[in-house]
């Protein structure tokens, strides 16, 4: 069929903007090189493992579902406003995971599929593209991942070295390996959402304080993956840091973070293993990774250490002794633009503007916010081609402040990706603190609405 739209990368952001192009009535071509035969240049990434649109391929959650007081809760709230298909795809997908929103990564990705696959504005082809076309509305989203020869171009036409960081992918487990007899389900201070299992979301695996130091000194001691030469400057990104990077920071690191045992209670009385009782010195929590419920993976555990040492190192927390893994932790490289200096306030590039880019590739990070700038850049590009003025995102919304980030509010000297969060919004100064977040969120809707409101009434 006739394109007006080529969308470059099927991950979340460009099946987002593929879905908000192909609602709006736009021809969208959408090219992904996983799944193509080789002599169109099919390749497979180092972290994905099926050829399937939006595969997850970190953790399977979205994190925090609470629009009242989140951030990321705030940016599904208005992702769902504007028909997002990752957040329909999302809700059909969803596995317990007590406050936060995670789903059965096979279900989602085949949703997401589907939606495109059916919808007559849509062409799938699976196919690699190596340079940034000369001409035509374009939308790159390849992620993190970018395949070489693209990046090259990508380079080329930015005129900017690349920036990099790694991301460490957490280990899944079987949950009929897991040793119940140790372990017990609850959420952190029971909290608990409609799609909660009754007991709790989390599997709790409780270490006694001589425990848990072994377990760092082994976290310590265990070999790593190396490093090639060109990547030992690379730096990590905060929210997917791997254990053991946070693990040289402090020997009790670990337990103000992953392994907190705060607002957590084991239902056993004292035993000559367990003398503390009900008080785990610290706790390794898996959430529920599908919806069977039969593989859990292991909270904040990205790791880059070797399979063998991750098999023998987890093996010797409490309750895991037995554990057969689904998928052992890992590390990729994730490649990112320097945003603020290179792309308008459209995502546009701003030497070659009938490009705009989408997704972690912009320096945003975590799914629910690659979702988002695709959803915006899809919207955008309908915009343009309907001859119509775009009415910038108040960036007093979640949206608007993300995208206000990524497009010049952020220093381009300093850019690092950025998950969505209240620092980026306009201050509040009159607001107490303990209501600041709540305040925050409510501007924030209330800013929605009325955009909402203003563009029906433009295109009515």
């Amino acid at each position: 069929m006739a394109t007006d739209v080529h969308i470059i990368g099927g991950g979340l952001a460009g099946s987002e903007a593929a879905w908000q192009l192909a609602q709006r009535g736009v021809k969208v071509r959408l090219s992904e090189m996983r799944g193509a035969p080789l002599e169109n240049g099919g390749e497979m990434t180092p972290a994905h493992q099926t050829d399937g649109l939006a595969e997850l391929v970190c953790s399977n959650s979205f994190r925090s579902d609470d629009d009242t007081k989140n951030a990321v809760g705030l940016l599904h709230h208005e992702m769902r406003r504007l028909d997002s298909l990752i957040m329909r795809a999302g809700e059909v997908a969803r596995v317990p995971a007590g406050s936060a929103m995670a789903v059965d990564r096979e279900v989602f990705s085949a949703e997401v599929e589907k939606a495109l696959t059916e919808h007559p504005n849509v062409e799938i082809v699976r196919e690699r593209v190596d340079t940034l076309p000369e001409s035509g509305l374009t939308i790159v989203s390849t992620g993190p991942l970018t395949a070489q020869s693209l990046a090259q171009s990508i380079v080329k036409a930015t005129g900017q070295e690349r920036l990099a960081f790694f991301d460490a992918i957490a280990p899944i487990v079987h949950r009929d390996s897991i040793d119940m007899d140790i372990c017990w389900i609850q959420s952190r201070w029971d909290k608990a959402t409609a799609a909660s299992n009754p007991e709790g979301d989390y599997i709790n695996c409780p270490m006694t304080k001589e425990q848990y130091l072994a377990f760092h000194a082994g976290l310590m001691d265990g070999e790593k993956t190396e490093f090639k030469e060109w990547e030992a400057d690379t730096p990590y990104f905060d929210g997917c840091m791997p254990i053991e990077v946070m693990a040289a920071r402090g020997v009790d690191t670990l337990r103000y973070g992953p392994m907190k045992p705060v607002g957590l209670d084991n239902p056993r009385d004292a035993t000559e293993e367990f003398p503390q009782g009900r008080w785990p010195y610290a706790v390794v929590q898996l959430r529920q990774d599908n919806k069977l419920g039969t593989l859990w993976n292991m909270v904040g555990f990205q790791t880059k250490l070797k399979y063998g040492a991750q098999v023998e190192l987890f093996r010797t927390i409490p309750g895991l002794e037995k554990a057969e893994f689904a998928r052992l932790g890992g590390l990729h490289r994730n490649t990112f633009l320097n945003s603020p200096l290179v792309l308008d306030r459209q995502l546009r590039l701003k030497d070659a503007p009938h490009i705009r880019f989408a997704g972690q590739i912009t320096g945003c990070e975590g799914y629910v916010e690659s979702s988002a700038i695709g959803l915006v850049a899809g919207m955008m590009a309908a915009t343009e081609l309907a001859g119509e003025e775009w009415t910038p995102l108040p960036r007093s919304t979640a949206l608007g402040a993300l995208l206000s980030h990524i497009t010049g509010d952020a220093e381009a000297a300093t850019y690092q990706p950025m998950n969505v969060n209240f620092g980026l919004f306009p201050p509040l100064h009159r607001v107490h603190k303990k209501q600041r977040k709540e305040a925050y969120t409510t501007r924030a809707k209330e800013r929605m609405e009325e955009w909402l409101t203003a563009k029906e009434a433009v295109t009515a």
